[in-house]
């Protein structure tokens, strides 16, 4: 009988497992399986030191690579697999299934929303207004900008960009730019008098021959990591090990790490988000 009662618990013990193993399984997020079969995760970044920037022994490294990183450890992934892309082709890319999610830091627009969902913000900012030294053109804000038809300012497709619209600078004064380097290149060589970006975007602009004025007029933008629409299990698992992360005083230690100033000022505007709808309302 004893014999009989063990081998029955046995098989009870070995149906369980295997109903709890099955259960996972197909309770699993997809994205989850297809990384943990692919042994990887591919994610789209753009080249933007010190926040990302891949080392001449091909290591990734910067504040946002390293973040990434340690939530997707957290997470029991392995570390991300760059796929350095240009900015207009993240999303498109995406759709694609070429990457399993974007981390270059797209900023969190209405529009954008519609067609991806976004972590909660890791970045976040006023429009910062870059300059050459000594600011020539004496520009204050956007809006001052808009009343000022001779004045050019080049732009990415971004919140910010979307905001110089609402303040009224025109579409000729626009000059748009593919990525955050062309941006600031246009105004050191000339062709514009000002990149519009997030206050923290360019670190040390000084170093690079610009000077960055803040709009203070302008809302708090915010940028994070995208996903497709259907890995929003993927995303909100994301999310549980980013947040935890982003309170804990990472912000400032990455930013010391990498010698980015504002670290303090940083993680005071993201204390106040912890969704994208945080940041735009009509965002899931």
């Amino acid at each position: 009988m004893r014999s009989k009662s063990k081998l029955s618990l046995l098989v009870l013990l070995l149906t369980l497992t295997s109903y709890s193993l099955l259960t996972f399984a197909q309770s699993e997020a997809p994205l989850f399986a297809s990384i943990r079969s692919a042994s990887k995760v591919t994610v789209a970044l753009a080249s933007n030191p010190p926040y990302q920037f891949v080392l001449p022994s091909g290591e990734l490294t910067g504040s946002g690579g390293d973040l990434q990183n340690m939530v997707l450890k957290s997470m029991g992934l392995p570390a991300l697999t760059p796929i350095f892309t240009d900015w207009n082709a993240m999303i498109p890319g995406l759709q694609a299934h070429q990457f399993d999610y974007v981390g270059a830091g797209l900023s969190i627009t209405a529009e954008r929303c519609k067609v991806v969902i976004f972590s909660a913000p890791f970045y976040a900012a006023q429009t910062g207004i870059y300059v050459l030294p000594g600011n020539p053109k004496h520009l204050t804000s956007l809006a001052d900008i808009a009343r000022r038809p001779d004045i050019k300012l080049a732009a990415i497709v971004s919140g910010e960009l979307a905001y110089a619209r609402e303040q009224g600078v025109k579409p000729e004064q626009i000059i748009t730019v593919p990525e955050i380097q062309a941006g600031a290149a246009t105004v050191i060589g000339g062709r514009a008098n000002a990149f519009i970006t997030g206050q923290f975007t360019i670190p040390n602009p000084q170093q690079k021959g610009l000077e960055v004025v803040v709009d203070k007029q302008s809302p708090v933008f915010g940028a994070g990591m995208a996903f497709r629409k259907e890995d929003k299990q993927f995303r909100d698992a994301y999310n549980e090990h980013l947040v935890p992360l982003l309170r804990n005083g990472i912000v400032q230690k990455l930013y010391a790490k990498y010698g980015i100033a504002n670290g303090d000022t940083q993680a005071r505007l993201l204390a106040n988000v912890n969704k994208a709808s945080d940041i735009v309302p009509s965002c899931e």
